[in-house]
């Protein structure tokens, strides 16, 4: 008996998903991009495919990111598989956006990892959001601070 799940065209979920999906090689080079990460970073699938992921990684934070990257294509171990990761990302005309994502290793047949598929969603208006609230906290126990002293 065929599940339904056998007739799904994965190409098509991908190019259908609301959150970006990008997808890079061992080696960081971009083989997927959806019309979603068009959306959130501005890059055309045509401008990314190829290139690496230092196109929408923050100078500042390439040396670490690439440091993981090859830890983990080495390994095969990522924690980020279930733990959301927030981090910075650069957007093609120069802002900054704050994205959260979780990633899945893709591995070949000999358990090797082949690449990183990671799906990725726009945070930055929480994270702006967040840091006001902070911000507003920190002045007001000040206040309060004055107030008791």
């Amino acid at each position: 008996m065929t599940s339904s799940i056998d007739s799904i065209d994965f190409g098509q979920l991908v190019r259908a998903m609301g959150d970006a999906v990008i997808v890079a090689d061992a080696s960081g080079a971009i083989v997927v991009w959806n019309a979603a990460a068009t959306r959130l970073f501005g890059f055309s699938e045509a401008e990314a495919l190829g290139h690496s992921l230092d196109l929408i990684i923050p100078e500042r934070q390439r040396s670490r990111h690439n440091e993981g990257y090859a830890k983990t294509v080495d390994t095969g171990i990522t924690r980020y598989g279930s733990s959301l990761l927030r981090v910075p990302a650069l957007h093609k005309d120069g802002h900054t956006l704050s994205i959260a994502f979780t990633v899945a290793l893709l591995t070949g047949s000999q358990g090797q990892v082949g690449g990183v598929a990671a799906v990725i969603r726009d945070e930055t208006a929480r994270f702006n959001d967040d840091k006001a609230l902070r911000r507003r906290l920190a002045e007001l126990e000040q206040v309060a601070a004055r107030s008791a002293a």
